[in-house]
C-alpha cells in the first residue's frame, strides 16, 4: 500500500513547475465540479502534463486529490507553528491559532471545499499532514497547555477539544463558502473568537 510518505518522496523527484501546474489544475476542478465528474485526463490536459505522468506519481484520483491536500494543508502547518513561537499566554496562544486558521480558510476557499467536498471524513486519515507530529502536535499543544492552565475546560480530552475547534471552524467556514459570502470571516474575528472562547473555557 502506498503510504503519504511514498507520494512525498516521489513528488520531490518532480520539476516544481509540473508540481504547480497539477495543484493548481486539482484545486480549479475539484472545487468547480463534483468528484466523480472529474477524470485523471481532465487533470492532465488543464495541467498540460502526460497523463502517464500522473499515473507515475501518483496511480490514481484518489491518491492524487490526497497528495495535492497534504502539500496544501502542509503550509497551513507552517504557518501555525511558525506563528505561535514565543507565545506564552494560554488564551492567546488559542487566538492566534483561530486567526491563522480562519486567515488560511479565507484566503484559499477552494483547499476548504476540495477537503470538505472531495475526500469523504472517514478518509482524512489518508491525508498526509492529518498524521504530522508537527501539525497535530502544534494544535494539541494548544489545547494541552490551556488545559494545564486551567483556562480552558478539562473535563474533556484535548482531542475532544482539537474536535469542537474544528468542527465549529469547518461549518463555519464551508457555509461561508457556499453561500456566496463576501465579506472576509477574518472581519468578523473578534465575535467568532468569543464564541470559540465560551465554547471551550474553563468558565
Amino acid at each position: 500500500m502506498t503510504t503519504a510518505q511514498d507520494h512525498r518522496t516521489r513528488m520531490a523527484r518532480m520539476r516544481s513547475d509540473t508540481l504547480a501546474r497539477i495543484e493548481k489544475a486539482v484545486l480549479e476542478l475539484f472545487s468547480s465540479r463534483d468528484f466523480h465528474e472529474v477524470g485523471l485526463i481532465d487533470v492532465a490536459r488543464a495541467a498540460n502534463v502526460s497523463l502517464q505522468t500522473i499515473y507515475k506519481y501518483f496511480g490514481s484520483k484518489e491518491a492524487l486529490v490526497y497528495a495535492m491536500l497534504d502539500i496544501m494543508l502542509g503550509r497551513l502547518a507552517e504557518r501555525m507553528i511558525d506563528h505561535l513561537q514565543g507565545i506564552d499566554d494560554a488564551r492567546e496562544r488559542l487566538r492566534k491559532t483561530c486567526w491563522v486558521t480562519l486567515d488560511y480558510m479565507d484566503k484559499h476557499p477552494a483547499v476548504m471545499l476540495l477537503m470538505f467536498t472531495a475526500v469523504p471524513v472517514s478518509r482524512h486519515k489518508n491525508i498526509g499532514i492529518y498524521e504530522s507530529p508537527e501539525l497535530m502536535g502544534a494544535f494539541l499543544g494548544v489545547f494541552k497547555d490551556g488545559q494545564a492552565r486551567g483556562v480552558l475546560n478539562n473535563q474533556v480530552s484535548s482531542k475532544v477539544l482539537l474536535d469542537v475547534f474544528m468542527g465549529m471552524m469547518g461549518r463555519v467556514v464551508l457555509m461561508h463558502i457556499v453561500r456566496g459570502e463576501k465579506r472576509p470571516l477574518t472581519e468578523q474575528f473578534d465575535e467568532l473568537f468569543h464564541i470559540l472562547w465560551r465554547a471551550m473555557s474553563a468558565d
